[in-house]
C-alpha cells in the first residue's frame, strides 16, 4: 500500500494528462452545447473539501440554471428537474458533467480514485469521515462508496465505505473501482435527485 500511494500522484497525473489530449474534442463540443442552451458560464465552480480538509474550487460541466443554490446537494432540491437543463439532464446521466475534474486532477487537487470530495457545509459526512481517516486523503474522481450506492446512500454509509477505501488502497482496487464505475454509468445506477431520494431509500429501507 504505501508504495503504490507514492507512485498513485504520478499515475493520476499521466492518466489525466493522456484523457485530456483524448477527451478534448468533446470538451468543445459539450461547451458549445451548453452556451446555445442557456446563459452563464460553460464551467461550474464549487467549494469543496480535499486532503487534510484543505478547501478547493471543483469543476464541472454546468448543468443547472444559473439561479440555483450553489452550495446545497442536488438530491436535496426540491424540485431539481426545474432547475436541470436539457443538455444537463444528459450529461448528469451519463456523467459527462465530471470531465472538467481532469483539471482538478492534474492540479493535484484531486485523484481518479478516492472519497468523493464532500460540500464545503456538509458538516455531518466530514465528521463521519473523521472516524475512519477518509478526510486524509485526495478525494476521487470516483470512488467506493459511488460503486455502493451513491447518492441512495446516508452519510454513515458513505463514510464507512470511504474509510474501507482508506484502509485498502491498492491498484488492484482502484482497478476494480475504475472497471466497476464505467459499468455503473452505463446503467446509470444510483443517481437519485428531489423527492425521489425518498422514494429510494424508503424501498431499501435507507433512512433519506
Amino acid at each position: 500500500m504505501r508504495s503504490y500511494t507514492k507512485i498513485k500522484p504520478v499515475i493520476d497525473t499521466l492518466l489525466a494528462f493522456v484523457a485530456l489530449l483524448c477527451l478534448w474534442p468533446f470538451f468543445i463540443i459539450i461547451a458549445v452545447a451548453i452556451k446555445f442552451e442557456s446563459r452563464g458560464p460553460i464551467l461550474f465552480k464549487q467549494k469543496r473539501i480535499g486532503k487534510h480538509k484543505n478547501e478547493f474550487y471543483i469543476l464541472k460541466f454546468r448543468t443547472m440554471r444559473t439561479d440555483t443554490p450553489k452550495d446545497m446537494p442536488t438530491h436535496l432540491l426540491k424540485n431539481p428537474e426545474a432547475c436541470i437543463t436539457r443538455v444537463g439532464k444528459f450529461l448528469r446521466k451519463t456523467s459527462l458533467d465530471e470531465m472538467p475534474q481532469i483539471i482538478n486532477i492534474l492540479k493535484g487537487e484531486m485523484s481518479i480514485i478516492g472519497p468523493r470530495p464532500a460540500l464545503w457545509n456538509q458538516y455531518d459526512l466530514l465528521e463521519e469521515r473523521d472516524k475512519y481517516g477518509a478526510n486524509e486523503i485526495k478525494p476521487g474522481l470516483t470512488g467506493w462508496a459511488q460503486i455502493n450506492g451513491r447518492d441512495e446512500l446516508p452519510n454513515e454509509e458513505k463514510a464507512k465505505y470511504d474509510g474501507i477505501y482508506t484502509k485498502n488502497v491498492s491498484i488492484l482496487f482502484d482497478v476494480k473501482i475504475f472497471v466497476m464505475t464505467i459499468v455503473r454509468v452505463l446503467k446509470s445506477d444510483g443517481v437519485v435527485e428531489g423527492d425521489n431520494l425518498k422514494s429510494a431509500s424508503k424501498a431499501k429501507g435507507v433512512a433519506s
